[in-house]
């Protein structure tokens, strides 16, 4: 049966990248290292030894890549600030020709009536203040204060997300190493937490004190955590997994207060309790303008806590495909948190699919997964879910972090050789989606 659902016509379409993902130019014009360019370098922490100091070019083909959203009809661009171009040791002197190309970026945004949604934080911590502790350091979060009001003041932008996906900072980089900074310490990973949940609120208190009218919220990646059958333990550990995946990190921004379940069992496992301070709750409880949703995969999980699958997985094992999640965590945020207004920053899949003969990338996969999650979406918008708008992941095939560039999560396909653009299929059926604003 064929969809005919229509979206609002001020809904916002968009599509995501980030710094590290995109830019390249790594140690270019003053750019000072990230945590990422060191853990790219270190031997065998990336598929392939991939890093990003190239990456898919866009610090040198800005001009082109905007001319491309323009013609695929974006009404926003979300990206991320690299915190080490702006400012190389973390703190200090500004860096002019880094901030120069996001002041370049953005006009160039605003010249094409593209919307910008720029985040402050995608993972790529500045090495300087790895090496004084990073995340763990509490300082860490009155740094980057002081770094989003340099750039709040530098750039015209109205949107402003925080911390991207706290979630995988604390599991992927503290837990299971397996991101930058690579720790392998659930113990520290907590402490991390609490860290980054401070910066987002000092952020937000900043923008809401300096410039009135703009808004800012933290983008997190929420999965819908469901018992993988009908026993007791199975709901048990679905409740525990639940706090872990997902109350931990809206209920401090949204409702001023970890769970109380989720502090008990952290206490047993970390000293993080003990830093969080007189105070703090109130400064990650900011009220926020708006929340970034990442949806890309449920959990379901046994009575032994073991996540097991039940729908398709990606190229990306960990993506389970399941656009009705989406729905349920949409209704779910609608339901049990104070309403704000819900922004998709990233939904989106990796696929294999390369040029053919003619040129074309046929990549059918990708535009069902965004036609099913997207009616899955709109479901939800019309039980009153307040969505806004939502932001495919990702524009442009970029560096995937610890998988190199084997998976392309992009609407369009970079020859990483020559930096050629070649819009997928998936691209242009996004295009006629933004234009007619109805789902088919």
């Amino acid at each position: 049966m064929e969809l005919n659902l229509r979206f609002p016509d001020g809904f916002v379409w968009g599509a995501a990248t980030s710094s590290y993902q995109i830019e390249g130019a790594a140690a270019e014009d003053g750019r000072g290292p990230s945590v990422w360019d060191t853990f790219s370098h270190t031997p065998g922490k990336v598929r392939g030894g991939d890093t990003g100091d190239v990456a898919a070019g866009h610090y040198h083909l800005l001009s082109e890549d905007l001319d491309l959203m323009a013609a695929l009809a974006l009404r926003s661009y979300r990206f991320s600030i690299s915190w080490s171009r702006v400012l190389p040791e973390g703190t200090g002197q500004v860096n002019q020709k880094g901030l120069d190309f996001y002041r370049r970026l953005v006009d160039g945004l605003h010249a094409r009536g593209i919307r910008p949604l720029a985040t402050l934080f995608h993972w790529d911590l500045p090495q300087a203040l790895q090496d004084k502790g990073g995340w763990e350091n509490r300082d860490c979060a009155l740094w980057f204060a002081d770094y989003a009001q340099t750039v709040f003041d530098a750039l015209d932008v109205a949107d402003w997300g925080t911390i991207n996906e706290p979630k995988t900072v604390v599991e992927a980089g503290y837990q299971m190493g397996v991101h930058a900074p690579g720790i392998t310490d659930p113990a520290r990973s907590y402490v991390a937490l609490h860290h980054l949940h401070l910066a987002h609120g000092l952020a937000a208190q900043a923008l809401h004190a300096l410039h009135p009218g703009r808004r800012i919220g933290p983008a997190l990646n929420l999965s819908p955590v469901y018992p993988a059958d009908d026993g007791d333990a199975a709901r048990e550990q679905a409740h525990l997994y639940d706090g872990l995946e997902n109350r931990i990190y809206l209920d401090p921004i949204l409702l001023g207060r970890y769970p109380d379940d989720m502090m008990e069992w952290i206490a047993r496992r970390s000293p993080m309790p003990r830093h969080v301070l007189d105070g703090d709750l109130a400064v990650i409880a900011e009220p926020v303008d708006l929340l970034g949703v990442q949806y890309y995969n449920p959990k379901y999980v046994d009575g032994a806590g073991r996540r097991v699958f039940k729908h398709p997985v990606a190229q990306a094992e960990w993506l389970e495909i399941h656009p009705e999640g989406l729905y349920d965590i949409l209704v779910r945020l609608h339901r049990d948190y104070p309403a704000v207004p819900l922004r998709i920053t990233e939904n989106g899949l990796p696929t294999t699919d390369a040029p053919g003969p003619d040129g074309r990338v046929r990549d059918t996969g990708r535009i069902a997964y965004h036609r099913d999650h997207l009616a899955a979406m709109h479901r939800a918008m019309a039980e009153g879910v307040p969505v806004e708008g939502y932001h495919a992941w990702s524009l442009l095939d970029n560096f995937e972090w610890a998988e190199g560039y084997s998976q392309r999560f992009g609407l369009v396909y970079v020859d990483f050789e020559t930096q050629r653009r070649t819009p997928k299929d998936s691209a242009l059926w996004y295009r006629d989606l933004i234009r007619r604003g109805v789902l088919r």
